[in-house]
C-alpha cells in the first residue's frame, strides 16, 4: 500500500460528518485530499467505509422519515410561551401538521415512477397520413360548400387551389 495521509480517527470523523449530510466531496475537502483519495481510503480501510455507510444511512433515514411525515401529515407537541400579568407562562399544546402536497408528489413519483410520472409517452410511429388527409379533404369540402353539416355560408370561397 502506498504511503497515505489516512489516520484511524478519520473513520469516526467521517461518520459524524456524514450524519450532518456530508458527501464524499465534502469529506475530501475536510481531510484536504482529492475525492479519489477518499475513494481509495474506502477500498483500503474497511472501518472508514463502514463509518461512512453508517453515517449516511442514519442521516438518509432521518430525512426519509421527515419527508414521510410531511407527506402523510403528523401530530407533534409544541411549547407556547406567553406573558400574562407580568409572568412568563409556558404551555404545551398538541399541533397537527396536515399533509404537504409537494411532499406527497415527491414521494409518489419516487416510490412508483411508472404510475406517477409526469412524462407522457407519444407513439411516434403512428400513421398520421390518413387522418391528416381526411381532415384536409373535409376542410376543402367546407371551403367549396359541399359539406352540408358544417356549411354556415361564411366558409365559401372561389379560390380553392391546393385542395
Amino acid at each position: 500500500m502506498a504511503d497515505t495521509k489516512y489516520k484511524e480517527e478519520y473513520a469516526e470523523q467521517a461518520r459524524k460528518l456524514c450524519l450532518l449530510g456530508a458527501t464524499d466531496k465534502d469529506l475530501a475537502d475536510f481531510f484536504e485530499v482529492c475525492e479519489k483519495t477518499v475513494n481509495n481510503w474506502k477500498k483500503d480501510f474497511p472501518d472508514f467505509l463502514q463509518s461512512i455507510k453508517r453515517g449516511k444511512t442514519f442521516a438518509d433515514a432521518n430525512v426519509a422519515e421527515s419527508l414521510y411525515n410531511r407527506a402523510c401529515g403528523y401530530t407533534h407537541q409544541e411549547e407556547k410561551v406567553f406573558v400574562s400579568e407580568g409572568s412568563i407562562i409556558s404551555h404545551e399544546v398538541t399541533k397537527h401538521s396536515p399533509p404537504e402536497t409537494a411532499a406527497v408528489i415527491f414521494w409518489l413519483k419516487n416510490r412508483d415512477p411508472q404510475k406517477w410520472r409526469d412524462k407522457q409517452e407519444v407513439d411516434l410511429n403512428a400513421d398520421l397520413s390518413k387522418s391528416l388527409a381526411d381532415r384536409l379533404s373535409r376542410a376543402c369540402e367546407r371551403v367549396e360548400g359541399t359539406d352540408d353539416d358544417t356549411d354556415t355560408g361564411a366558409g365559401t370561397a372561389d379560390n380553392t387551389e391546393g385542395c
